[in-house]
């Protein structure tokens, strides 16, 4: 008689396969998908400016500071709607404020293209940028009403990959498009599409959200007892941390099209094609980032990307072109998008469940005006100094700022 003989590991291991494909399930089964998508249309018109921004300074004939105007035009307005949506989120439907951060985003945009003057241009991205709030404060909270605690930063990670997939593709299609038929043109086709899926969207998420109500799971979180001492401080030390590592390349990442052109001296269709290079860092950068900051704790990634982005925006400078600089170039796609999600993670966890939008909001709006208060400091920079002074000198300010919080936000045992 032939007898079988039990493996522990086999068991564990089989065990383990079990629990990933039912944590998959959870975290998959419900609205993520449809945020996924919702994410990558709300960012495919405010992508656009950045991988355009040499074809609209050679149309208006712009200098390094007027090209940083440009794109903060956008970028600051994009941070003062996230206040007045983040309070509004806590208050009424979020179905509307995410609607209105696609399909009103996408309007605008076409009114971008439409618009012939640069004072024009100016003031329909500043419309662009206040309607665009609606959406981040809204979303990462519904997201955390429907997944495990123990889930959430790999949910939020794979929510990220719908908007860094945008930023991946649209510089691509954004400049092919303005090569056949122009800049403006770029606008107002990828804005036309993006409006007639807001109002899909909006449709599937009010029937998915009826479908919660009528089949109610488990509550999965319940509001929270009071923040131990101390919480309060360490989450302000941890915005601000976060918030200025996102406006410091924010801020950088607005030049790297010109820097590809005038620097490294190639062609604008493949200095726009740079950028693509880096948001294709969010399709592991971003879940790598959400499943870390499950494991090992949001502050731990957070400091372990601060000190490391720092001299790599320097290095941008500095490496030759070729493989050297592309893969600097995705080692901050990914800082990019692992921060994010261990980012948003760590505010959810520590926030209680009737201010999540109203804090998320404030955070956005840190590092969004943030990023618009500097770029045109960067631009002034590089007029003065050139490329090279004017990253070093950002990512020292990043690896300072890091240093000097990191005293505060190590976790003690």
């Amino acid at each position: 008689m032939r007898r079988t003989h039990f493996s522990p590991l086999a068991g564990d291991s089989r065990q383990r396969k079990e629990n990933q494909h039912l944590n998959l399930r959870a975290i998959f089964g419900g609205m993520l998908p449809l945020f996924v998508m919702g994410h990558f249309s709300h960012h495919v018109l405010t992508t656009v400016t950045v991988p355009l921004i040499p074809f609209i300074r050679s149309a208006f004939n712009l200098d390094y500071t007027q090209s940083g105007l440009v794109v903060s035009a956008f970028t600051l307005a994009y941070g003062f709607g996230q206040l007045p949506a983040g309070w509004l989120a806590d208050r009424i439907d979020s179905r509307k404020l995410m609607t209105v951060g696609i399909s009103g985003v996408a309007f605008a945009g076409i009114l971008v293209g439409l618009s012939q003057t640069l004072v024009l241009m100016i003031l329909c991205l500043i419309l662009m940028g206040l309607l665009a709030g609606g959406y981040h404060p809204s979303a990462p909270p519904l997201i955390s009403a429907s997944v495990k605690p123990d889930n959430l930063g790999t949910a939020l990670g794979f929510h990220n990959i719908g908007g860094g997939a945008s930023h991946f593709l649209t510089p691509l299609v954004a400049v092919a498009i303005a090569n056949a038929w122009g800049w403006r043109n770029a606008y107002i086709a990828l804005g036309i599409t993006t409006v007639a899926f807001g109002i899909i969207f909006y449709i599937l998420l009010g029937r998915m959200k009826a479908r919660q109500r009528r089949n109610p799971g488990p509550s999965k979180e319940d509001e929270r007892t009071p923040a131990p001492p101390g919480i309060m401080r360490r989450l302000v030390i941890f915005l601000v941390l976060t918030t200025f590592m996102s406006a410091i390349i924010n801020s950088t990442f607005s030049f790297i099209p010109l820097l590809m052109v005038d620097h490294f001296g190639v062609s604008k269709e493949i200095a726009a094609g740079s950028l693509s290079l880096i948001y294709s860092a969010v399709f592991w950068g971003s879940p790598l980032g959400g499943w870390l900051a499950d494991r090992l704790g949001s502050i731990r990634v957070v400091l372990a990307v601060c000190f490391t982005a720092g001299p790599a925006i320097f290095l941008l400078t500095v490496l030759p072109y070729g493989w050297a600089l592309g893969g600097m170039l995705v080692f901050l796609g990914m800082s990019i998008y692992s921060r994010m999600s261990a980012s948003e993670s760590f505010i959810i966890k520590q926030t209680p469940i009737r201010s999540r939008s109203t804090i998320l909001g404030i955070y956005y709006f840190t590092a969004m005006e943030g990023g618009g208060v500097l770029t045109p400091v960067v631009g002034y920079l590089i007029d003065r100094f050139g490329f090279t002074a004017a990253f070093a000198m950002a990512g020292g300010a990043l690896l300072t700022i890091t240093l000097l919080c990191s005293f505060w936000l190590w976790e003690r045992r």
